[in-house]
């Protein structure tokens, strides 16, 4: 995979502004429950370059490393601060926690909107050609996306995975294809390949159902569906492992190298759909595949990964301190600040150490993220 540039600088506006925007939610909650903010930095904690300005009693600085931001409220380890996060109520303060991992999912729910108001709402009952791959079978053949499949073979087919299983037992044989196009009835022979991979497909077509344009309220609600469904895919995800259902080394964990391949491949692969439709509109084309949008979807799942696993309960994280706080609030007990400090600090260290094994198997055992 060849390193590009536009891909970087992607990779760092879509991570940074996911930082960002979870920071920017405690800052937000903590302004609410009249929490001292001391400090909201541009940038991962390192370096102060520069103070920007000062608003209501926090400085916003600039540090050197430019990857997302954080917030330093005042008294934050220390309940004997008055006005401070550590002397608030234990309600404020699970507001406070809550508010960083909320605001990264409600940014994969706005991304995810997007998404269904562009692409539109599937409709079941036919079956449309979503693309076509380059030098496949279905391209020689002259099949082109957005044809419409009537039937294989003499067989009418409504749904892509009866169509998909005709297509595969008719292997190495010349199989025809009734399609809808413009209006008009057309018979194209084409013959699916065992020798190409799995991948490829043996026709090398994308199959799907025909789309209309989704409203306003449907968009908004398959925002919330979509990140739903992925959430919940995440927190069964460690539940997958111990029962066995899914292989530990299909769910490993990715650093900073991972994901930047993930967003190179889905930048390319976004670019180059777009090439080439543009291309297919300007020679009359028609054979281009419709314009992917893999960048959009990698950083709605991220941004929903930065959520959901920030609110695990595991200490350092805003899941571990939220459950600091579980005894104060039902039981009226707050754990003694000190216990609470020493576990976030060592969960701390044993987690930057995590990391620091995890970016190090990126290149030492780089995962496989494209099949």
């Amino acid at each position: 995979m060849r390193f590009d540039f536009l891909s970087l600088v992607i990779f760092f506006l879509a991570l940074g502004g996911m930082i960002f925007v979870h920071e920017l939610g405690h800052f937000i909650a903590a302004r609410w429950a009249k929490i001292e903010v001391e400090e909201f930095g541009f940038g991962l904690p390192s370096y102060k370059i520069a103070t920007l300005f000062r608003w209501q009693g926090t400085e916003f600085t600039l540090h050197a490393l430019p990857l997302g931001g954080f917030v330093r409220p005042k008294g934050e380890n220390d309940p004997n601060v008055p006005g401070g996060y550590g002397a608030a109520s234990p309600w404020k303060r699970l507001v406070v926690l809550i508010a960083g991992p909320l605001m990264n999912l409600l940014t994969a729910v706005i991304v995810f909107a997007g998404l269904v108001a562009y692409e539109g709402i599937p409709v079941p009952g036919s079956v449309r050609i979503a693309s076509v791959a380059e030098n496949s079978p279905a391209q020689e053949a002259g099949i082109h996306p957005g044809d419409i499949l009537i039937s294989i073979n003499g067989q009418e087919v409504n749904d892509p995975d009866p169509a998909r299983s005709l297509i595969r037992e008719n292997l190495d044989t010349p199989v025809e294809f009734v399609f809808e196009r413009d209006g008009e009835l057309i018979t194209i022979t084409a013959t699916p390949l065992s020798s190409r991979s799995a991948r490829e497909g043996a026709l090398g077509i994308g199959l799907a159902y025909p789309t209309r344009p989704a409203t306003l309220l449907e968009s908004v609600q398959g925002g919330f569906v979509i990140t739903g469904i992925q959430a919940a895919t995440i927190v069964y995800l460690p539940i997958a492992i111990i029962r066995g259902i899914i292989a530990p080394e299909e769910a490993r964990l990715i650093g900073f190298k991972g994901i930047y391949d993930l967003f190179n491949y889905s930048v390319q692969e976004d670019v180059t759909s777009r090439q080439e439709a543009a291309q297919a509109q300007a020679t009359g084309g028609g054979s281009a595949s419709a314009p992917t949008n893999f960048t959009f979807n990698l950083i709605g799942l991220l941004s929903i990964s930065l959520g959901v696993f920030n609110l695990f309960p595991i200490p350092a994280l805003d899941g571990g301190r939220i459950l600091f706080t579980l005894p104060e609030i039902f039981f009226k007990k707050r754990i003694p600040t000190e216990w609470e400090n020493m576990v976030n600090g060592i969960a701390m260290l044993l987690l930057i150490g995590l990391m620091v094994f995890v970016n190090i198997m990126d290149f030492v055992n780089p995962p496989q993220l494209v099949p």
